[in-house]
């Protein structure tokens, strides 16, 4: 079963397996498929469920509404997110102005079925609309009680200072960060990390296992295996695009010995690294069937030995992106139509 842990500076719990539904539901799977799933979490004991209004134009909110309809509202932490365009696309159906918040977080929360969400995220920063117009907006989300608690994605430490001081200045703590980290894309490490720790901001972290890389399927010189991530047109293959070269692909095949040793799969090896960050309050991962949401909840309570953690940075020697300069250049510099 999954352990929990403490979300930023909070008194909020959250099940550090969380169950997101960014390349599945809707999108890449069936929805009885997807229900199911939802229903393997729940089984597992994964209390916390990611999704945002951008996945599949919305359609993600509502199948994962339809999967927790039901379930006892206070036993669960449902989140999500706020910024890419949404709907029919229109000028004001982007960013982080007060209009679009505001907006999106009634649809949001119609979709959804419930009254409230636990974690409302700004997906991105909107370079395009003043901070403290965005953070006035989020304090009054809060306030109405449609969230309890107020997140970022793929900020920089920067950002995350002063959305956090602006939070502090209105009422409201902004709890989390939510990154792309994993044992080969490490950005985080050097300045989100710090500013997130003096921030009472801890990560909820996407993609631990590098779009599917670190599962140690890929094999170098080989081609992808049909129908895996890398061979989805619909958008699987472009994120996992960076990861996908022979020498990227060889070292990650040098954990194997690792993952022998402490008797995990290499995808539950990639889970259960990522949690060895004190930082980081869960790691999240989707499913396309029931039985891989199992298998990753075993990641869950395992503590690696810091010769281990040794062995795993020497397999992945040269190969680890390190450069906080990536979050920002990964960030929009405007708002996308």
């Amino acid at each position: 079963m999954v352990n929990y842990r403490y979300l930023g500076n909070s008194g909020l719990k959250i099940s550090e397996i969380t169950y997101g539904n960014w390349l599945t539901h809707a999108s890449q799977v069936e929805n009885d498929v997807a229900t199911s799933c939802v229903r393997a979490a729940l089984d597992a004991g994964i209390t916390t469920f990611d999704t945002a209004d951008a996945y599949a134009n919305t359609a993600a909110e509502q199948v994962l509404g339809d999967a927790l309809k039901g379930e006892r509202r206070a036993g669960l932490e449902i989140f999500t997110k706020v910024y890419w365009p949404t709907g029919p696309k229109g000028p004001n159906d982007v960013g982080l102005s007060r209009k679009h918040i505001m907006e999106s977080i009634n649809g949001s929360l119609t979709r959804l079925g419930t009254d409230y969400v636990d974690l409302y995220q700004a997906h991105r920063f909107d370079v395009e609309t003043p901070l403290e117009e965005t953070m006035q907006a989020f304090a009054d989300v809060v306030r109405q009680g449609k969230a309890l608690y107020i997140g970022v994605s793929e900020w920089s430490a920067d950002q995350i200072r002063q959305g956090a001081a602006l939070a502090k200045e209105l009422g409201f703590q902004l709890i989390s960060s939510q990154p792309q980290y994993s044992m080969l894309w490490r950005v985080i490490e050097d300045e989100v990390v710090p500013a997130s720790k003096e921030a009472g901001v801890s990560q909820i972290v996407w993609s631990p296992m590098a779009q599917g890389v670190l599962s140690g399927k890929y094999l170098p010189g080989q081609p992808a295996p049909a129908g895996s991530r890398a061979t989805d047109e619909k958008g699987g293959a472009q994120t996992i695009s960076r990861f996908m070269n022979d020498e990227t692909l060889a070292a990650v095949q040098n954990l194997k010995p690792v993952a022998a040793e402490l008797d995990l799969s290499m995808a539950q090896l990639a889970v259960a690294w990522v949690l060895q960050n004190d930082n980081v309050a869960a790691a999240l991962v989707g499913a396309s069937r029931p039985e891989q949401v199992a298998e990753n909840v075993k990641a869950s309570g395992v503590t690696i030995p810091a010769e281990l953690m040794k062995q795993i940075d020497d397999a992945l020697a040269g190969v680890v992106e390190r450069d906080p300069a990536k979050t920002l250049e990964g960030m929009p510099k405007k708002r996308p139509v």
